[in-house]
């Protein structure tokens, strides 16, 4: 007798990939909408009434965020792109397996980077370069948020993990209750009760507690489609391979991302000042509100090409990533319009600074020059992990803050001074693209051969040129 369970309809589980596309990107749009929202209400909340030192104080406290949430992107799309394949393979019951030790997996190693991080809040701040102006505001901003480093990255995987079963609408909900409940703690904290950046730490950790408590209500009372069982969390080391494998290229994106940036930071401070290091930290700011519909339909790419690729159904899987391919580089063609051609007014919202505003605009018109091609690098990036492809995955992770942009900042400043940072950026962009489109090519052609072979075994015979000898398909696809 079949199980309950497995007898349910999965969403995946259809030809209308177009449709389910949007489907699933529509609420991972609206949910990290609201949540670069909330990550921008935080900054102008500071900038307004803290002030510039706040901002890079923010800024500067970013590289060991990214460090934590390196962490929750390895095991919740490691996790997730293992759970997309099993269920597509119809194996649920190892499905479940993978989400129960992704959950142990997560728990753990959020402990140990808080251990290692947060009594030595100092040594970390001063290695990434804050000045005595800012370090009071960086220091007391990340106590409480690598306080709460455990809820942050579990709710970050969980919601990767609801997405790999083709549910993209509770993680919309989950985000948007931390984010709408963040906003409103930031207007209490900061304006209301002046407790300044010490006020927003405290609303960013209690949004992300409600979330994560959301999300678990999901698994353990929803209906969810894969469940949590006590027996799963028990580590199972040939699933957790599993999901390192394929989450390690996250996690070294970001480290890597998160090492180039304290190297970016040091840099600016340098040939800048702490005014730079502010302005820099705006722009991080538009450019999560850039890459954001890019990723989100990367996010919604994820599950369906995972689900495809496991149930051999090459053609959908193709037509899923060209249909992203396609969306996500229109969107990313008009972020770059508005934001390199009127960047004084938006970069305005953030504060009303004249020496801030103009050194924003500035460099604004330089690390923007390359961003139509973020647009297939966000969604490229998250191909080879739906499939399980390890080494193409490390590959894209470390190709633009390692081989790229830290040999870019090193150099171009002895030349250019500050103007060699901010062009760094666009340059790391243009060599990082024409390398992702160097690997995605071959599996394109691949998967094309593969869809071509399958029409011609139904069709009937067929010249032997013409057909991709099926041990090669196998070797490639597999």
């Amino acid at each position: 007798m079949q199980n309950t369970q497995q007898q349910k309809h999965n969403v995946l589980d259809t030809d209308q990939i177009g449709r389910l596309l949007v489907k699933l990107a529509m609420p991972a749009f609206f949910g990290m909408f609201v949540m670069t929202l909330y990550n921008v209400v935080d900054t102008i909340f500071i900038g307004r009434f803290v002030g510039p030192m706040a901002i890079a104080g923010l800024s500067i406290s970013f590289p060991l965020q990214m460090l934590a949430m390196g962490l929750g992107q390895m095991v919740g799309l490691g996790g997730a792109s293992l759970i997309s394949r099993l269920i597509g393979a119809g194996d649920n019951a190892r499905a479940e397996r993978a989400l129960g030790n992704g959950i142990s997996a997560i728990i753990i190693m959020s402990l140990l980077v808080t251990v290692v991080i947060l009594p030595f809040l100092g040594f970390w701040l001063r290695l990434i370069g804050a000045s005595d102006a800012v370090f009071p505001f960086a220091r007391d901003y990340l106590t409480i948020t690598m306080a709460g480093t455990i809820v942050a990255i579990s709710g970050m995987a969980l919601i990767s993990f609801v997405r790999s079963e083709g549910n993209a609408r509770v993680g919309m909900t989950a985000m948007i209750m931390g984010a709408v409940l963040n906003i409103i703690l930031d207007a209490i904290f900061i304006i209301w009760l002046k407790m300044g950046v010490t006020g927003a730490a405290l609303a960013t950790v209690i949004g992300q507690v409600i979330a994560m408590a959301y999300l678990l209500s999901y698994y353990y009372t929803g209906n969810s489609y894969l469940k949590i069982h006590l027996s799963n969390l028990t580590p199972d080391f040939g699933i957790l391979k599993s999901i390192f494998a394929i989450g390690i290229a996250s996690f070294v994106r970001t480290v890597a991302g998160s090492i180039s940036a304290m190297l970016i930071m040091r840099t600016i401070v340098s040939f800048g000042g702490d005014y730079a290091l502010s302005a820099f930290g705006i722009i991080q700011r538009l450019l999560m509100f850039s890459i954001m519909p890019s990723m989100v339909i990367g996010q919604g790419l994820q599950p369906i090409l995972g689900f495809n690729y496991g149930a051999k159904r090459y053609g959908l899987a193709l037509k899923g990533m060209n249909l992203a391919f396609i969306a996500a580089t229109v969107f990313s063609f008009i972020s770059f319009l508005v934001l390199y051609l009127i960047p004084e007014p938006i970069i305005g919202i953030f504060t009303n600074d004249p020496r801030l505003l103009t050194v924003g605009a500035y460099a604004a018109k330089r690390i923007f020059l390359a961003l139509p091609l973020l647009g297939f690098l966000m969604v490229g990036s998250l191909i080879f992990q739906s499939i399980g492809k390890a080494v193409e995955s490390f590959i894209t992770a470390i190709a633009r803050p390692v081989v790229f942009l830290i040999p870019l900042v090193l150099m171009l400043p002895h030349f250019l001074q500050l103007e060699g940072v901010w062009l760094a950026f666009p340059l790391a962009d243009i060599l990082t693209f024409l390398l992702t489109l160097a690997l995605i090519y071959p599996l394109i052609k691949k998967l094309k051969e593969a869809v071509m072979s399958e029409k011609q075994e139904k069709t009937g015979p067929v010249p032997a040129t013409c057909l991709l000898d099926t041990t090669e398909s196998s070797r490639v696809i597999d």
